[in-house]
């Protein structure tokens, strides 16, 4: 039976650790590294409701994209570990039912067929190639030229979107970036790469006020990111068919929109 450390390794081979970000906290964060993996649970986060899926379920183990403990989001949390706060619930419950976590980030956004890749997939886009030196977004074209608005169906049917937000450019689109998650500090570079669309998430007002000339949408962190569980599951189940991998259906997005 495989183990958390030999999962970890393959998992690295795919998405190496020297490709993640230098702040990032990446692999294998909780648990024993000789614990044997019977089920795992594939997830964007590690929640407090996948954490109650994954002792429902039997799992040995927790893959997901997102740190659980993410040195952005929880730095005043990882001072402490209490069962009252929410990352200190969500720590001590794993310990304490012996379940593991190996968390893929942005050497997940930037290995082959990760993050960007999948995003670009879903999205349609031929000839994908990378955006930037950190390989973290893609670039492709559509098979045909869009007007913006059927564009904007599309992406709030193939990702799942419960809504997006947009700043009209040009109103065609074809040459499209793409970036997983948070991804405003690479705007200059779609641009100055020809594209008229950029799809990623988390932007700022002034990114949508001070954008010219390009067709700027937002479609959420959890849409743009949450493609690339399928191809976790796929890469796990090819290289330990012995392990059963299912991906949570307890985490979506939490974030709601008010029309």
């Amino acid at each position: 039976m495989a183990t958390v450390h030999e999962i970890e390794q393959r998992l690295f081979s795919w998405a190496p650790r020297e490709s993640a970000m230098d702040w990032d906290n990446v692999g294998h964060l909780v648990g024993d590294p000789e614990q044997e993996v019977e089920r795992i649970l594939v997830a964007l986060d590690i929640t407090e409701r996948v954490v109650q899926e994954a002792i429902d379920c039997g799992a040995q183990l927790i893959v997901s994209h997102h740190p659980v403990m993410n040195v952005r989001w929880h730095e005043r949390e990882m001072q402490t570990l209490r069962p009252d706060t929410r990352l200190g619930g969500v720590l001590t419950t794993l310990v304490k039912n012996d379940i593991s976590a190996i968390c893929m980030h942005t050497n997940l956004d930037a290995a082959d067929g990760g993050v960007n890749d999948c995003l670009a997939k879903k999205l349609g886009l031929n000839d994908v190639f990378l955006l930037n030196d950190e390989k973290i977004g893609r670039i492709g074209t559509l098979s045909c030229e869009k007007g913006l608005e059927e564009f904007l169906r599309d992406v709030i049917e193939l990702l799942g979107c419960s809504g997006l937000r947009y700043r009209r450019g040009s109103g065609r689109v074809h040459r499209v970036a793409v970036g997983g998650g948070a991804c405003s500090e690479y705007i200059p570079q779609a641009i100055a790469q020809g594209c008229d669309t950029f799809v990623t998430s988390d932007l700022r007002y002034n990114d949508f006020l001070d954008t010219r000339g390009l067709n700027l949408i937002d479609a959420g962190h959890f849409p743009t990111e949450n493609v690339v569980c399928p191809a976790v599951k796929t890469y796990l189940e090819e290289h330990f068919p012995e392990v059963k991998t299912v991906i949570s259906t307890s985490h979506r997005d939490v974030i709601q929109y008010y029309l």
